[in-house]
């Protein structure tokens, strides 16, 4: 064999693995440098891990499948990786844990220690095809690989699948795991675009683009207390990237734009005190004064909201209030696989172990990372999925070459 493991992808799973698995490894990327998805990430400083994370933060056709590896590999386990290497870090919020300096930092963390580990690094080469080769005894895989238009063949015992999803094709993202795994008889769960923007009709929200305010939003019986953000085409902020992967096309999205407020009261009270102001003055008060002059044709459209506040009764006060903490909106879209941060859907559990990400269909060959039905939310839980399922799948290759 030319090497003991070849893993297919340098990203944050396939370094992580490649780090830890043990004998002669060769990982292999089409981009010209490793880890560019975590150079990116985080406004470039990387949310490498969340210390809340919990199974419930993922969603999979089978919720149970991410316990192990998530339990074996935690939040602190990668903490203390950074910090031995010198990395400063630091809490943004709710959890998210992000470098002080540079994420170049933990691509260099995770190269150096693939270096440190021996492994053999193939950037800047394109993945032409794999095929098992079961006469070779140890049902090895053979990888053919290209570079300048010069292929060449390389052998393993074992291959791992890191290549990601389909998220953010400009930086090279492909279908490729889904296609390997179909290949030896893996299903697929169907895939979707997750923690994305959505889009509505031209100039439904240009006039408050870039306007930003807490809200809680809600899709698919799931909610978010966040902050959301207008733009030309729709909606964005964290509450709108989290929902969108609960979101399915065609439904509506509910939006509270005075969590932890009871604007009823606000507005009963104002009235009472001064009763000759217009209701859009008073809800400047409570959320941003471009978002409350938009209200009457934005948020509740149907409604008489003219005169002063004294005009209206608490019926007419409470319709309003309605609107402002139940606000449904109907996305035509998402902006799709452009912007996704994550890939919904992936290489179905059902085909791999849970304790060591391999496949039960074809000894040898391991899937790790996003490529995997596996998603987590937005704020870290994505890399530490890549980093605990990493783990996972390197842990039981280096018992193996051990026994």
């Amino acid at each position: 064999m030319d090497y003991d493991v070849i893993i297919l992808g340098a990203g944050a799973a396939g370094l992580m693995c490649a780090a830890h698995c043990g004998g002669r490894v060769l990982v292999v990327d089409h981009a010209r440098k490793a880890g560019e998805k975590i150079r990116i990430s985080g406004g470039g400083r990387c949310n490498f891990t969340n210390t809340g994370t919990e199974p419930a933060n993922f969603l999979s056709a089978n919720p149970h499948f991410a316990k192990s590896a998530l339990k074996r590999y935690t939040p602190w386990d990668f903490v203390s990786l950074v910090s031995e290497h010198g990395i400063a870090w630091h809490e943004k919020t709710l959890g998210q844990l992000f470098c002080d300096d540079s994420a170049r930092q933990i691509v260099s963390l995770l190269t150096g220690m693939v270096e440190e580990a021996g492994g053999t690094l193939a950037l800047d080469t394109r993945i032409e095809g794999v095929t098992a080769q079961d006469g070779d005894g140890d049902g090895a895989f053979a990888v053919t690989l290209n570079r300048d238009t010069r292929p060449w063949t390389v052998r393993a015992p074992r291959l791992v699948v890191a290549t990601g999803g389909k998220s953010i094709p400009k930086m090279g993202a492909t279908g490729l795991a889904y296609d390997i795994a179909r290949q030896f008889g893996h299903a697929i769960v169907e895939t979707h675009p997750g923690l994305v923007p959505f889009t509505f009709p031209p100039e439904t929200f240009s006039a408050l683009a870039g306007l930003s305010l807490p809200v809680r939003a809600t899709a698919g019986g799931t909610s978010f207390e966040e902050a959301l953000l207008f733009t030309h085409r729709g909606l964005s902020g964290p509450a709108i990237l989290q929902v969108s992967s609960y979101w399915t096309p065609g439904a509506e999205i509910e939006i509270d734009l005075l969590p932890g407020l009871d604007p009823l009261e606000r507005l009963r009270a104002a009235r009472q005190q001064a009763g000759r102001r217009a209701i859009t003055t008073v809800l400047a008060e409570m959320m941003p004064a471009r978002l409350a002059q938009a209200v009457p044709s934005l948020i509740a459209p149907d409604l008489d909201l003219g005169g002063n506040l004294a005009d209206h009764n608490d019926a007419s006060l409470g319709a309003l209030c309605e609107r402002l903490t139940h606000w449904r909106v109907k996305p035509t879209g998402t902006e799709g696989y452009r912007t996704a941060e994550v890939t919904l859907g992936g290489v179905d559990t059902a085909g791999l172990s849970s304790k060591t990400m391999e496949s039960t269909l074809r000894p040898g060959l391991h899937f790790i990372g996003e490529c995997v039905d596996v998603t987590g939310w937005l704020g870290g839980y994505n890399f530490q999925w890549a980093w605990a399922s990493a783990m996972a799948c390197a842990t039981a290759i280096r018992a193996a070459q051990q026994a």
